[in-house]
């Protein structure tokens, strides 16, 4: 198991807009609010490089969680996808009406289970898994085959996310209060590697919600900024649409289509429930990045096309 990136067993309180959330004593969150000091952070073996944040400036905004800086930067992160197809009118039962499901056929759309480990981050260790559906982008009219091919590659992609849970309070207070997201706290175990990768969610209960287990796709390395993948995911805050974007610098990542020797376990739980309503044909595809960067910047109100 790799380190959880946590110096002391001990916490203190920190308060996030009204909210009390505790982190790790003498971790980044504790010592810089979110103003890391990018060459304390250098000098991590786990962090290969900060090149890729020394020319992104952070700028101080006014937010539901109070004061803060953005760009939230992730130095270490490791992540994976299942691409899956799904029938298009099940997955417009699933999304808000102003958002319309992003087709690579007719009637036929685009689900991904995700699973998320950061390492090395401003507000310290989490992992992080989702079920999400790729959309089309904001007042986009109609099927569009570059929007298909570029979201499938990874470069740019929009979605709507179902299901967000974490395992740290002030991941979820930042990301529910903050950015909108449904995220609540749960268990969840994020191993990946060049050999496997694997991760497990637990229930209310501690039992199974939902699990994966995949031989890792064959990386490929990249220096950095040479391959930076951008997600914009919607939202709502306050009755009003948002937008996030994540701009992700990839340094290690492999692809497997109809990937063999997948594992997925569906139990009882919130993101299971998310999935199942989907009504998902098959895996299509695995993405795996055992090595990666990410800047996630807070939401700004955006236009969106109402479909109904």
């Amino acid at each position: 198991m790799a380190s959880t990136g946590k110096l002391t067993d001990r916490t203190v309180e920190v308060d996030l807009g009204g909210r009390l959330v505790t982190v790790p004593e003498g971790g980044l969150y504790d010592r810089f609010r979110m103003d890391t000091d990018l060459d304390e952070v250098a000098r991590d073996p786990r962090v290969s490089s900060v090149d890729f944040f020394r020319r992104m400036p952070k700028s101080r905004v006014d937010s539901r969680i109070g004061p803060t800086l953005t760009p939230n930067f992730y130095y270490r992160i490791s992540t994976t996808r299942l691409t899956m197809l799904a029938p298009a009118k099940a997955i417009r039962a699933r999304l808000p009406r102003e958002m319309g499901p992003l087709e690579i056929a007719p009637g036929l759309g685009i689900v991904s289970v995700m699973t998320f480990r950061y390492d090395v981050c401003d507000i310290d260790f989490y992992t992080e898994a989702a079920v999400g559906v790729a959309v089309k982008p904001a007042r986009h009219g109609g099927l569009g085959l570059f929007d298909l091919v570029t979201g499938l590659k990874n470069d740019w992609l929009h979605s709507y996310v179902l299901s967000l849970p974490v395992n740290t309070e002030i991941a979820q207070v930042r990301g529910h209060d903050g950015y909108g997201f449904p995220k609540w706290v749960t268990d969840i175990d994020v191993d990946i590697d060049t050999e496997h990768t694997s991760a497990r969610i637990a229930n209310d209960r501690g039992d199974l919600d939902l699990a994966l287990s995949a031989p890792t796709p064959k990386q490929t390395a990249r220096p950095t900024g040479a391959h930076v993948s951008t997600l914009t995911s919607y939202t709502t805050i306050d009755g009003a649409w948002h937008s996030t974007t994540s701009q992700i610098n990839v340094l290690a990542s492999g692809t497997t289509r109809f990937p063999r020797g997948l594992d997925l376990q569906l139990g009882q739980g919130r993101m299971s429930d998310d999935l199942r309503s989907l009504k998902p044909i098959r895996t299509i595809q695995l993405d795996v990045t055992t090595e990666g960067q990410l800047a996630l910047h807070m939401p700004v109100p955006t236009s969106i096309q109402d479909r109904s």
